[in-house]
């Protein structure tokens, strides 16, 4: 309840929420490709810092084991996540290539 009550206490003194001024609100279609190449490059990049990782921490030159288990745990999930995409991807093409013209 004291939480609440700092909360109370900011009355008015909170500013109202202002657009940003200079934002690009046409952004146009995304590429799909480069999107994809990106988060692939994103991915690798995430692979092979969390193996520069586990090497540092083998060798004995870090002993930050829950920094190095985080990196290989995010490394994983980044990939399992960009393989769901390449398999809907491919679930998309056959449904494509099954209809009938």
């Amino acid at each position: 309840m004291e939480g609440l009550s700092k909360i109370d206490a900011l009355g008015g003194k909170v500013a109202p929420f202002a657009p940003m001024e200079n934002v690009q609100t046409n952004i146009g279609p995304l590429d799909f490709k480069k999107v994809f190449k990106q988060s692939l490059a994103d991915v690798n990049g995430l692979d092979t810092q969390s193996k520069r990782m586990v090497e540092a921490l083998a060798k004995g030159e870090t002993n930050d084991v829950s920094g190095v288990m985080l990196s290989v745990r995010k490394a994983n999930m980044a990939f399992l996540s960009l393989l769901q995409v390449r398999n809907q991807m491919i679930e998309a093409y056959q449904e494509i290539m099954r209809m009938r013209v």
